[in-house]
């Protein structure tokens, strides 16, 4: 912990935890107010698909230019700049009824969501490159949000569904005390400096830099098509009651947070190669069961199985880049960038599938996702493992 001797840095390695618990927050609200915002408005499932994609959208162009803006009006002000979208956002869903404003709120949470996820890992990375436990409890508080708005929504939508505009309401103090924290932080960058490091764009020789950006690609696509459908696919097949429904969002990120939490502490003591594969198996695993059971208690326990194993994947692939990103600043952007893009096709190819055969099928796209995603975390282990090796024989 001696990267938190100095005072400024200190002060924004803690914002920086908060911020990304409310883009957890954030996160979550695309899903779990998504049924509700259909029904208000009648809206069909090509429609929310779309929409859902436009926040994916939104996330893949800040998760880059989030990288680049700094270059041009400083880091702080770039930040600020895309945080302000989650503000403008639910203004828009409250106050406009044009489906057109609505799918250009789900882009602006897709702006907002994706400067701050570039801006916050990018920040712990600085502040403890290549320390794995940073990383996972960063992504820690992100699931501590995400588990909090679908028990307030749960909550506030109990006695009738019109209760989700409170929750609008909200997610729009959250969204404005959170650009407030941002602009409390000690950041010294000015116009035109970017982090340190060099090596252009020669990272684009690395096969480290394609395996985590692959891996990341199909894990993001499994991701964002559970959270982004999960809850409507509970509600339309009636699997589960309207309520039930909704916690299931929160007890996937209740085992999020746990899986997280544990492997930030295992991670220390375990070769992080070691534990990817065991995480990729169990995501697998439990989606399985999830999408084959129909009792109550063998979805929650594949909702529960699902969430602890895919918990580490994410943050641990990219303490993968950490070094990677040191050495050439511009690769965390294009992974980001690459990434992103699986986020954004699969809520579309869901919707378009659960169109035409219905919810159940469209949630089997993800099944296919995620064992790509295992043959890819299997192969990004064994690199590690052999750069390991090689790396103590040259020493």
């Amino acid at each position: 912990m001696e990267f938190l001797n100095d005072g400024k840095k200190k002060r924004r390695f803690f914002l920086t935890y908060g911020v990304f618990l409310f883009n957890g927050m954030l996160a979550l609200s695309v899903g779990s107010l998504l049924p509700f915002i259909r029904d208000a408005r009648g809206l069909e499932y090509t429609f929310c698909g779309l929409i859902v994609s436009l926040h994916s959208v939104g996330n893949l162009i800040s998760s880059f230019g989030g990288g680049l803006l700094p270059l041009f009006i400083g880091r702080k002000r770039s930040i600020l700049f895309f945080e302000s979208f989650f503000v403008l956002a639910y203004l828009l869903i409250l106050f406009t009824d044009s489906n057109i404003c609505l799918a250009l709120a789900f882009l602006m949470t897709g702006l907002a969501r994706g400067a701050a996820s570039n801006f916050c890992n990018a920040s712990v990375n600085e502040l403890a490159p290549g320390k794995a436990w940073t990383v996972n409890c960063l992504h820690g508080m992100f699931s501590v949000g995400a588990f909090i708005f679908p028990i307030l929504l749960a909550l506030l939508t109990r006695q009738h569904a019109s209760g989700f505009v409170c929750a609008v309401y909200l997610m729009l103090a959250v969204g404005i005390l959170g650009w407030i924290m941002y602009a409390m932080m000690p950041l010294e960058q000015g116009k035109g400096e970017g982090r340190k490091g060099g090596g252009g764009f020669a990272f684009f020789r690395e096969p480290l830099f394609y395996l985590c950006s692959l891996t990341l690609f199909f894990y993001l696509c499994a991701e964002q098509g559970v959270i982004g459908w999960m809850v409507a696919y509970f509600k339309d097949t009636g699997l589960l009651g309207e309520g039930l429904s909704q916690i299931t969002a929160s007890v996937l990120w209740i085992m999020i947070l746990a899986g997280r939490l544990t492997t930030a502490w295992v991670c220390v003591r375990v070769p992080r190669e070691k534990l990817l594969p065991l995480m990729g198996v169990g995501l697998v695993f439990f989606f399985v069961l999830l999408i084959l059971s129909r009792s109550s208690f063998w979805i929650v326990a594949g909702i529960m199985g699902f969430g602890y194993s895919m918990a580490g994947i994410y943050p641990t692939t990219v303490s993968f880049t950490g070094h990677l990103i040191q050495e050439y600043p511009m690769a965390w952007n294009f992974i980001l960038t690459f990434a992103g893009i699986g986020s954004i096709v699969m809520p579309s190819v869901i919707g378009s599938i659960a169109e035409r055969t219905g919810i159940a099928y469209g949630m089997g796209a993800v099944g296919v996702a995620l064992v790509i995603d295992l043959a890819l975390i299997l192969g990004l282990s064994r690199y590690m493992t052999h750069r390991r090796k090689d790396e103590k024989s040259s020493d």
